[in-house]
């Protein structure tokens, strides 16, 4: 702990951070740090409040990345609060959004592991029949193809559609999620990451892992938002 009028060099602030002094004064001039004072030689001199300041952008950027982090320092030297705060609202939106991603994909893998597979014939399925077997319109399966959720063969010549077990098994996901409101940019990911992963337990272990990202990210975010409530205190803002 410094006093408040005690005078920091680019080094003191350098070696509390852990970075190196150009790096302390890019952050000035990327307004992470509030200007500093300059000497009748020049030279840049710091404060407690520039010491806070820095804590405070290390703190944020462990939970929230660099460039978010960057802003909403630069939003609150320049006095614009609600605008850095909604910065921090943002983000913890898209936290939740990832969350609820992560559920989804949670909640279809159960869904998948609860439904015993289908019996299909080796040359697979028309939409017709899929449409049937899962109690959906055939506009449906048309509607999630567009958007790319699922991409069945066709047939040479007639062009016909032809669903394999794996595409089979695609729309049944979808079709669970869409009933409990997901939206496709939410089904995306489960999608994604079954056939990434290529087995219901690679995907657990994969949503296992990444759930305890999500948690040290939240924590972090939390601990960065404590400290910049204690630095807009100690600057008066």
């Amino acid at each position: 702990m410094t006093n408040d009028d005690e005078r920091l060099r680019p080094v003191d602030l350098a070696r509390l951070a852990g970075i190196s002094t150009q790096q302390v004064r890019n952050y000035e001039d990327a307004g992470v740090l509030p200007p500093a004072a300059r000497t009748a030689s020049g030279y840049r001199t710091f404060t407690d409040v520039h010491r806070r300041a820095l804590l405070t952008y290390r703190a944020l950027r462990r939970g929230y990345g660099p460039a978010t982090a960057a802003g909403i320092m630069r939003a609150v030297h320049s006095g614009d609060v609600p605008a850095a705060l909604a910065l921090v609202d943002a983000a913890h939106t898209a936290l939740h959004g990832e969350r609820a991603a992560l559920r989804a994909t949670s909640e279809a893998l159960e869904t998948l592991a609860e439904t015993p597979p289908a019996e299909l014939p080796r040359s697979g399925l028309r939409i017709g029949e899929v449409a049937a077997l899962l109690g959906v319109r055939t506009s449906a399966l048309r509607v999630w193809e567009a958007a790319g959720l699922i991409a069945p063969e066709r047939e040479r010549g007639t062009k016909y559609r032809v669903y394999r077990p794996a595409d089979v098994r695609d729309a049944r996901l979808i079709h669970t999620l869409r009933s409990g409101h997901y939206l496709f940019d939410q089904i995306r990911p489960v999608l994604d990451g079954l056939r990434r992963e290529g087995s219901r337990e690679a995907l657990r272990a994969a949503i296992a892992a990444r759930d305890e990202a999500l948690t040290a990210r939240t924590r972090a975010m939390l601990s960065g938002a404590g400290r910049l409530d204690d630095y807009l205190v100690c600057t008066g803002q």
